[in-house]
């Protein structure tokens, strides 16, 4: 799977790119069918939520999924997306026909 990382508005982190990889290298075990994901962390200039908002993009066969979510910290949002990819992975994993 290939993994690309963007940070929109805000200065880069080896930290937050190194901790989401790891979370998206797990998530690629489970579903080796993933072809690839774009990550996007942003920072709210001005936070109507909490603030730290996490985009993830997965690329597999049939239509992208995309998952959303803003937290307080950049690891909780990269949590909570993941956790909603998972759902929507499931979902897809259901619907797949093995020919």
């Amino acid at each position: 799977m290939e993994i690309n990382i963007q940070f929109v508005k805000m200065p880069t982190s080896e930290h937050m790119e190194a901790f989401a990889i790891k979370k998206l290298k797990k998530l690629a075990k489970k579903y080796d069918w993933i072809i690839r994901a774009k990550v996007f962390l942003k920072l709210e200039q001005k936070p109507k939520g909490k603030g730290k908002i996490c985009d993830i993009q997965l690329s597999v066969p049939g239509p992208r999924i995309f998952a959303s979510s803003n937290e307080d910290s950049f690891e909780a949002a990269v949590d909570e997306t993941i956790r909603d990819l998972q759902i929507m992975l499931k979902k897809r994993k259901k619907e797949m026909k093995p020919y």
